[in-house]
């Protein structure tokens, strides 16, 4: 390495001082610059240390380290990037991408910042200024309290991977905001997140240190992040897909699409059984609606892990299977990670077998929502050999019994033992290695697979369920964050979201009123999927005449959904965006949570305010049709008022659209 003097920029501080007394000023400002090209990272010297990545004289982005103290020049490295060194730390920043780039139609810069060995015992922070009032974020974690956009969620040294705790299923370590610029952290830094904290008001912190979850015997880790910025949120989102997030293999089922998921969990809950399996399907033969498939949810086991059809519950699963199809339904089946320790042969059999998670105390003991502490275990598929186990066991489910395909539950690193003992694929193996891995085993069932978490696993086929929602309207895991908690992941990379079940799960035992019901169905239609538990004939006829216009309204879009999924296989584009897609600049669109895009040409406006029977809504640039009358509108512009009486959704289609 060789100190840069040449390219080297001294510039003034607001003060105006001079070079030969800037020591006695607030602040120094240095500008390096990579070589062959017009981006600089400025060094400011103030109360903290603070870099600012440039293009030319424009500032791209600006980042503070909060707790890392150096009065060294930038020194350029054999690679033409630079570091800066406190003696003991170093940090390198990295030209990565500097020009226009094919598929985005922007013009790109993009820089990777390192640190190669934060050491037991330190925690380097940076922090990015989330500007709120000025600018707006998307994407982060799936949250249980949702808010769009998300810069006013809150996180105090939150560790950031994929847990029970906040609905966290779904959360690629990716920041996207309304400038024109996003935030990707590399999967072997152990993050952790601070997000208008008391100590961090108004910031997004980024951080790194080798403690639990993360495994705590590494004594030099890692913290690896990328700044991109691009012309808009947009153009950023596009290349972030083609760098970073990638693109699906493949999309789901086409009848998963077109016709409702009908699951017996938040009706029946774990009082399911060949009668109630056989009056379920009739009654929604009776009462004249379609499926896609049926899905038999929790407690059909004879034991927790065992994989086979309790007889008292289930005494001839295949005549129940072969009876439902003849009547026009497929048959799923609920499945999760977990072997209950009174599971006793399949549980002996595992732990015998070493498939098992255990800590690092040699302890499988871990405990689920149907265990008691230290009752039960989590297969471990970092390994190959539980990979193929688990896979033949759910394929005799299928030969043997029927089963068309499978809903696959949980999957969150905190399932996990406490300092889990993973099998390293990777120079560095991390929990988050246990979800994708589970993720891909499952994966190869088939296009009929559901999942609930994910990690890196956007080159899927398969449908990513959003983690259950409660039976409220509003930002407590209701209605509301339906809509947020899609926009998110089609915003991590995920366009295949399928949506918890219509009106919620009733939890706490508060099922959903008519009204929660079917304004929740309005919000499903232009979603790419609908999934019922709850029935409309529980609540009277009007509920389901209106139910079977909006089925049928949602399978009506289904060839554009599935032109959709194709173009998301081809390009990595989302599915349903937010609004400010087709119009990125637009800093109205930018804040716009209670709508949504399907594709460039349906704006989907559900109403989602107990009692409403209107609501306002905004319109993007674009001519837009009224999709219930011959109305049409230019934008952008508010419709004030639009009624919206329990038979209504409000939807606009762009003007020249056909459906095909």
């Amino acid at each position: 390495m060789r100190s840069i003097l040449a390219p080297l920029l001294l510039l003034v501080a607001a003060s105006s001082c001079l070079w030969d007394v800037a020591y006695t000023c607030a602040s120094i400002e240095q500008r390096y610059k990579f070589p062959n090209s017009d981006v600089y990272v400025r060094l400011r010297r103030g109360d903290k240390l603070q870099y600012e990545l440039m293009k030319g004289d424009s500032s791209l982005q600006t980042v503070t380290f909060d707790n890392f103290e150096s009065s060294s020049n930038l020194v350029e490295t054999s690679d033409g990037g630079y570091q800066l060194s406190d003696g003991t730390n170093t940090v390198t920043f990295t030209l990565v991408q500097n020009g226009v780039v094919t598929g985005t139609g922007s013009q790109i810069t993009h820089v990777k910042v390192s640190r190669d060995q934060v050491l037991k015992g330190t925690q380097p922070r940076d922090c990015f200024p989330l500007g709120t009032g000025s600018k707006h974020w998307f994407s982060g974690p799936e949250q249980k309290q949702h808010y769009w956009p998300v810069e006013r969620q809150r996180h105090s040294n939150y560790s950031y991977l994929p847990k029970e705790l906040d609905n966290f299923g779904v959360g690629e370590r990716y920041w996207l905001n309304s400038d024109g610029a996003f935030i990707f952290v590399e999967a072997n830094t152990p993050l952790f997140l601070d997000q208008n904290s008391a100590s961090y008001p108004d910031q997004l912190c980024l951080s790194a240190t080798s403690e639990l979850p993360y495994d705590p015997r590494v004594t030099s880790g890692k913290f690896t992040y990328h700044v991109a910025v691009a012309k808009d949120a947009k153009a950023a989102h596009k290349y972030a897909v083609k760098t970073f997030l990638g693109q699906p293999t493949g999309h789901p089922d086409e009848r998963m699409v077109k016709y409702p998921v009908w699951s017996t969990w938040a009706l029946y809950k774990a009082e399911v059984s060949d009668d109630v399996v056989r009056n379920f399907a009739q009654q929604i033969l009776d009462n004249g609606f379609e499926n896609s498939q049926l899905e038999i949810d929790d407690d059909w086991e004879d034991c927790y892990g065992a994989m086979t059809f309790r007889k008292n519950k289930f005494p001839d699963t295949k005549k129940l299977t072969d009876d439902l199809k003849a009547l026009g339904f497929r048959v799923t089946l609920w499945i999760h990670p977990f072997i209950n320790n009174n599971c006793t042969a399949i549980y002996e059999e595992a732990k015998g077998l070493g498939y098992l998670v255990l800590n690092h105390e040699g302890s499988s003991d871990t405990q689920w929502w149907n265990s008691k502490p230290k009752d039960a275990a989590i297969l471990d598929f970092t390994k190959p050999a539980v990979q193929t186990w688990f896979s033949t066991r759910l394929k005799r489910l299928q030969d043997e019994d029927g089963i068309d395909s499978f809903k696959f539950d949980a999957g969150e690193t905190s399932w996990l033992p406490s300092d889990p003992v993973l099998q390293a694929s990777s120079s560095m193996v991390t929990p988050l290695q246990a979800v994708g891995d589970y993720v891909r085993t499952v994966a190869k069932l088939g296009d009929m697979v559901e999942v609930r978490s994910a990690q890196s696993t956007q080159d899927l086929p398969i449908f990513v369920r959003i983690v259950d929602k409660d039976s409220e309207w509003g930002w407590n895991n209701g209605l509301l964050t339906l809509i947020s908690t899609m926009l998110q992941m089609n915003l991590n990379g995920y366009p295949f979201v399928l949506p918890d079940m219509i009106g919620g799960n009733g939890y706490y035992e508060k099922p959903p009123t008519k009204e929660l019901f079917l304004r929740w169905l309005q919000a499903n239609v232009f979603m790419p999927a609908l999934q019922f538990s709850f029935v409309p004939w529980n609540f009277d006829d009007e509920c389901i005449t209106i139910s079977k216009t909006f089925t049928a309204l949602h399978a009506t879009y289904t060839p554009y959904i599935m032109k959709l999924f194709q173009r998301a296989v081809d390009s990595g584009e989302p599915v349903n965006m937010p609004l400010w897609w087709i119009a990125p600049k637009d800093e109205v669109a930018q804040t716009i949570y209670d709508e949504f895009l399907l594709g460039e040409d349906i704006i989907a406006a559900p109403v989602v305010v107990e009692g409403a029977t209107k609501r306002d809504i905004y319109l993007p640039e674009g001519q837009w049709k009224d999709g219930n009358s011959e109305d049409v509108y230019t934008g952008p512009t508010w419709v004030m008022d639009y009624a919206a009486p329990l038979e209504i959704l409000p939807f606009f289609v762009r003007v020249g659209f056909v459906l095909e």
